[in-house]
């Protein structure tokens, strides 16, 4: 796969990331950068189980709602929103610090072959050959806060770098989301902080819709994502094949893809089940 190099000026550079303060010059892209809102999610490197269970079911919750979800790859919460996003079928983005040539940290090379083979993709301001670097790191946070309509902050300690990338959405009217938590929990100290002075407590995805600004269900429609096979669904539904048999042998899916693409397609709430393998576009 080809790096593409995109600068400021031009078409394909997000047109949010380009609003900011200090906006990268250039931007060095594997993949495809998706057409579709942002949210970012980031969190500790040391999560416990809870942190865990609530970014997944947040993360994954977006995806299904129509987000790309971003965050940095690191291990710990980043790794974990990533690999909601695509447990679902969604589109993720990770930022790097370094070079694209370099994936760091090495034990996350095939969650970044994943993201890019399901339509997501990896940038960074950075050329190849840069090795990350302590101050490339935060300063990739901006890139994170600048590609979104909002931050979520699930679990994180007090002081944790993590709130960095709240510091720039803040600075760039980004809408700022954290996730309560036990107040004995240490790791809950960032999200609860953020919540006193402000940010938008968060539970669930219908927290963020509202506090994005989807709150009402034409307003969620309109962020709704297709991926090529869900289009494809879609298109046969309404051209009159709605049972399971008829989309099965007017398309290119196994029998066990399509079971696993309708069963999601439910949850997401892009299509209905009528009974008796009939299906309708909601």
């Amino acid at each position: 796969m080809v790096i593409q190099e995109i600068k400021l000026q031009d078409k394909a550079y997000p047109a949010a990331l380009a609003e900011i303060h200090d906006a990268p010059e250039r931007l060095y892209v594997l993949g495809t950068l998706p057409d579709m809102p942002m949210l970012t999610v980031v969190g500790t490197r040391r999560p416990t189980a809870y942190g865990r269970q609530i970014t997944r079911q947040l993360a994954g919750e977006c995806a299904r709602a129509g987000f790309a979800i971003v965050s940095g790859l690191a291990i710990g919460l980043d790794t974990v929103a990533h690999e909601a996003a695509l447990e679902v079928g969604g589109v993720t983005v990770a930022v790097m610090a370094g070079g694209l040539d370099r994936i760091h940290p090495a034990s996350n090379r095939e969650l970044a072959k994943r993201i890019l083979a399901t339509g997501g993709c990896i940038i960074s301001e950075y050329p190849t050959g840069v090795q990350p670097q302590k101050h490339s790191f935060v300063l990739r946070n901006r890139i994170a806060a600048g590609l979104s309509e909002g931050i979520i902050v699930t679990e994180a300690q007090a002081r944790s770098g993590t709130l960095i990338t709240c510091n720039y959405g803040l600075a760039e009217n980004r809408v700022i989301m954290a996730v309560p938590g036990n107040v004995t929990s240490l790791m809950s100290a960032g999200p609860n902080n953020l919540i006193r002075s402000g940010a938008v407590p968060v539970t669930s995805s219908s927290d963020v819709l509202i506090a994005l600004g989807y709150e009402n269900s034409a307003s969620a429609q309109s962020i709704t994502h297709y991926n090529k096979e869900e289009s494809g669904i879609i298109d046969l539904i309404g051209r009159g094949y709605n049972s399971t048999e008829q989309i099965l042998k007017e398309s290119a899916f196994t029998p066990a893809e399509l079971a696993s693409t309708l069963s999601l397609m439910e949850i997401s709430g892009k299509i209905r089940n009528l009974g008796a393998g009939q299906w309708a576009a909601s």
